[in-house]
């Protein structure tokens, strides 16, 4: 059984590609989710941890929203907790702490951007969580149990951990917590699909594992490319001057869109539009 059209554009990794433990494709559990009239939860969590969203960022949202147009339930968990720790994914050093209101207000403008691209209205397509609720009152023996369930070798296997430790840059103990709350986030919504980055593998297959040690069927992991940057040299980052907000006006939007190189040009069609690459002039 193959994936249908939507869900394999653009598409950089799923996993697991083979039958699970259940001995359960995606595709099999879409099929069996719609002979069961039970749409599916698809996972995707953002940490508010700025107030604006660029195009690299609506890769993951067009994505969901494919799932939604499907008939599928889009569960956004806004990390208003998670944040507060910051995802050491790709991160050379330990992130700063955000204030709790810091955090509030970039999670009301981040909702804003995403009503154009979200279906916020139709019945049952859309459930808008705050992993605050849950993981604020986990106490000590709960969190240790968390903790139990992960080894300090499989954190120190996660790329960016093992580049600084590597290197003798501090790790900070909070930090390791991270992908276990994330994972955490999948038990409490029962995702089946989380949705993500390519470096956010580690951080899903977390979830995959707790999913498991609370008796619920593992959630499948989807991750999508990271977008290049305008330059065609790097990832799309704000730091990097790369970007094309979606806060910006037509006029600069346009000028820089012009600029975008040669060689991502297809994949910026790909992952951010509907249209056929082929189908469209190169001139």
């Amino acid at each position: 059984m193959t994936l249908p059209s939507w869900l394999e554009r653009g598409l950089a990794d799923l996993f697991p590609n083979a039958a699970d433990h259940r001995n359960q494709t995606l595709s099999a559990r879409l099929a069996a989710a719609q002979q069961a009239n039970r749409p599916l939860r698809v996972k995707l969590g953002i940490d508010p941890t700025a107030n604006s969203i660029h195009l690299g960022h609506t890769i993951l949202y067009r994505k969901l929203r494919a799932f939604q147009d499907a008939g599928h339930t889009a569960v956004v968990i806004i990390g208003d907790f998670t944040a507060r720790i910051g995802d050491p994914t790709g991160k050379s050093a330990t992130r700063p702490q955000l204030s709790v209101q810091e955090v509030a207000e970039n999670a009301r403008t981040y909702l804003e951007q995403l009503r154009p691209i979200l279906d916020f209205v139709t019945p049952g397509r859309l459930e808008i969580q705050r992993n605050s609720t849950w993981l604020a009152k986990l106490d000590l023996p709960q969190v240790i149990g968390l903790l139990g369930t992960a080894t300090v070798g499989q954190m120190l296997a996660k790329e960016d951990f093992a580049n600084r430790y590597g290197r003798g840059a501090p790790i900070a103990l909070h930090e390791f917590l991270y992908p276990l709350l994330q994972g955490y986030d999948s038990v409490m919504v029962k995702a089946d699909v989380e949705l993500g980055g390519t470096d956010q593998k580690f951080n899903v297959a977390m979830g995959r594992d707790l999913q498991r040690h609370f008796g619920q069927p593992p959630q499948f992991g989807l991750l999508m490319p990271i977008l290049t940057g305008i330059d065609g040299v790097q990832k799309m980052s704000k730091s990097l001057g790369n970007t094309i907000g979606l806060q910006e006006d037509p006029l600069s939007t346009y000028s820089k869109l012009e600029k975008v190189a040669d060689a991502v040009v297809d994949d910026y069609i790909t992952l951010l539009t509907d249209l056929d690459p082929a189908a469209v002039p190169e001139d």
